[in-house]
């Protein structure tokens, strides 16, 4: 039987372990994926295109990422106007549940997304790609995750402008988001809401990142 030079043996005996090491304890799955956030807005602070707009980003990138999930819908409310009436973000994303890239279900269903206990945290809120979302504590703080609802999933009837124009202003305005980096309850800022933290300081891509955010949502298979 040939034998191999030790040096050599050495060698793949090297590769594997460092390949061992660099290989995560649970690989990304986006086939299944049925929830994640955006790994990147659409550039033009919450101007979005509408909710026609959000939708397509949502299902662009999961294509991108390798999902076979169809129906992709953003998680997006918009107030009624003089022709339309209000849209709930939770009545337009199905009944679940959803799981990240992962295979970690966030919700079992429209219910549990959003009671006290939802599994939507830093730890579970990642991106198609399977990668954190930076945020609290971070270098660069992206939480703010754009929503236009109640801690309910509904429209706001509050009054003034709560979705950026129904996502389609760039400017003047604001939007209610959301802390996707939700944690735990040991601090006060961990009581804020994965989608109803408080509003923008305006519509443009600088006041979003004056805030703490990048114009990123969370999407979600609907069927």
């Amino acid at each position: 039987m040939k034998q191999f030079p030790r040096s050599a043996v050495g060698v793949v005996l090297a590769i594997a372990a460092v390949s061992a090491t660099l290989t995560p304890a649970v690989q990304a799955q986006p086939a299944s994926m049925s929830f994640f956030v955006t790994s990147a807005g659409k550039g033009n602070g919450a101007d979005l295109g509408g909710l026609a707009g959000a939708d397509a980003h949502c299902q662009a990138l999961a294509k991108a990422a390798g999902a076979t999930q169809t129906g992709w819908r953003a998680y997006l409310s918009t107030t009624a106007t003089a022709t339309e009436p209000g849209v709930n973000a939770r009545d337009r994303i199905g009944k679940g549940p959803w799981q990240n890239v992962k295979g970690v279900v966030v919700a079992k269903s429209v219910d549990d997304l959003h009671a006290d206990s939802t599994n939507v945290t830093k730890l579970t809120a990642l991106t198609e790609k399977g990668e954190p979302v930076s945020g609290r504590g971070d270098a660069v703080n992206t939480h703010d995750m754009l929503t236009g609802s109640d801690s309910a999933g509904r429209y706001s009837t509050a009054g003034g402008d709560t979705t950026c124009g129904n996502w389609t202003k760039s400017a003047e305005g604001s939007a209610i988001v959301g802390h996707h980096d939700r944690i735990g309850l040991s601090e006060a800022w961990n009581m804020k809401s994965w989608n109803s933290s408080h509003g923008s300081r305006g519509c443009s891509q600088d006041n979003l990142k004056g805030s703490g955010g990048a114009g990123l949502f969370y999407c979600f298979a609907a069927n």
